[in-house]
């Protein structure tokens, strides 16, 4: 009966918790971080100030819990390890796994809402950059540099090979939505992106003996 109640009550937490990140993401892009109080995150979502104070005790926390949902690289936040030996499939996961995060609805708008406010508030900038873009460049980045080292990629510069594929992929999936709030690319065409961005990325990069392997 207690653990029950236990496993009760954990999941209520988890409910309110997640209302409390869907309500706060829709203030910080509504009104800005400045003007967004905890107590009117509370009020949207729904929960008492206790509830809201308990789970998140300052605005910087319940930002930075904000970051981690978008960034997280699956709903549950579990997703396997890149598997090194076959470039070409596990670059162009990667790559379509990088589409469909800058794609979720609101990411434009996380954007928006930090560069608004990065001269009064760094920090968010910050925050963005070490929970999310960085976590994520380096996993593609050190997958990179672990098949250049096997001889199944000739990848001189990891860092810059990276930012190339990760480049081609964000200049069309979300860049253009920071300035045109109309820009909303179909599936087929951000699909379409992403496999011209891997066999770019392969063209440059794949050595002979990772495309005989391949083949």
């Amino acid at each position: 009966m207690i653990r029950g109640v236990s496993e009760y009550h954990r999941q209520l937490a988890a409910e309110k918790r997640a209302l409390i990140i869907e309500a706060a993401t829709e203030l910080f892009t509504e009104l800005g971080y400045d003007k967004t109080s905890l107590s009117k995150v509370a009020e949207r979502a729904g929960v008492s100030t206790a509830t809201m104070f308990k789970q998140f005790p300052t605005k910087a926390d319940l930002f930075e819990a904000i970051v981690l949902r978008f960034w997280a690289a699956a709903d549950d936040g579990e997703v396997a390890a890149p598997q090194p030996g076959d470039p070409a499939r596990t670059i162009h996961t990667l790559a379509r796994r990088y589409a469909d995060i800058l794609g979720r609805p609101g990411m434009a708008g996380l954007h928006r809402m930090v560069i608004a406010e990065a001269p009064r508030f760094p920090e968010l900038a910050r925050v963005q950059f070490d929970l999310g873009k960085e976590p994520f460049f380096e996993l593609v980045r050190s997958h990179v540099a672990s098949e250049a080292e096997a001889g199944r990629l000739d990848v001189p510069d990891a860092v810059r090979a990276t930012t190339e594929l990760l480049g081609m992929i964000s200049n069309f999936v979300l860049w253009p939505q920071l300035l045109l709030r109309e820009w909303s690319p179909s599936g087929q065409a951000t699909a379409d992106t992403v496999e011209s961005a891997v066999q770019t990325f392969l063209a440059r990069y794949r050595s002979p003996q990772g495309h005989e392997k391949s083949e």
